[in-house]
């Protein structure tokens, strides 16, 4: 089995190299002074499109990618930790659907950043948190709510420059697999099988000829450190 250590290390590559990818994109904005954010989703547009793929990478200034970063990292890093059996499906999921969401029901305005996965995956853990029932993911849960809870007020038409639509679509898709993924096991549970064979003949060898009843039983067992 993975060490914690090592399954530590292994859900750190892919945020790392998520925030590689954006960060590369603005420095590139900065040095040749071209601004990318006519490739966000503009809703209902076909030119908008092709915002469903890139605007997540796309940031308006240092202040906007700088705000993304953090969370992005943590809470990126803590869905491939605690939750690697489905963590690549609910990031593609969450960030293709999301961004067709605001293609669809946004304002007429070009949207752009990553903020909208930022929710997602806060519901994630959150909503999933609640639903496991477990105390180490619950305590996941209630740290987010506690680091992130004002969050809360991104989804509300506050402030016209922000995209409070990819804020409330990533919530949305974030609760949505919560409830979709709800019970598929968790990866640092794993699962012994039992069997338990009753009356059977005696004799030298057991065949299966010779069993009246099997029974065939899965528990739950928390993995070694």
């Amino acid at each position: 089995m993975v060490s914690d250590k090592k399954k530590f290390i292994h859900s750190l590559i892919f945020p790392t190299l998520f925030l590689l990818v954006i960060w590369t994109v603005k420095i590139t904005e900065i040095i040749t002074d071209i601004s990318f954010a006519g490739y966000g989703v503009y809703p209902l547009k076909a030119k908008g499109l092709i915002g469903i793929l890139l605007a997540p990478l796309i940031h308006g200034n240092l202040n906007h990618i700088l705000a993304n970063t953090t969370p992005i990292f943590v809470l990126m890093t803590a869905v491939f930790y605690f939750y690697s059996r489905v963590a690549y499906k609910v990031f593609f999921i969450s960030y293709i659907v999301s961004g067709f969401w605001v293609w669809v029901s946004a304002r007429p305005a070009y949207h752009i950043g990553a903020s909208g996965l930022v929710y997602a995956f806060a519901a994630f853990i959150v909503v999933t948190g609640i639903i496991k029932n477990n105390k180490n993911l619950m305590a996941l849960s209630l740290a987010i709510l506690f680091i992130y809870g004002s969050m809360i007020w991104g989804i509300l038409p506050n402030e016209p420059h922000i995209s409070w639509e990819s804020h409330l679509m990533g919530m949305i898709s974030g609760i949505l697999l919560a409830l979709y993924y709800k019970n598929e096991p968790l990866s640092w549970i794993h699962k012994i099988h039992v069997f338990k064979f009753k009356e059977y003949n005696n004799g030298n060898y057991l065949k299966i000829s010779d069993l009246v009843e099997v029974n065939y039983e899965f528990k739950e067992k928390k993995r070694d450190a």
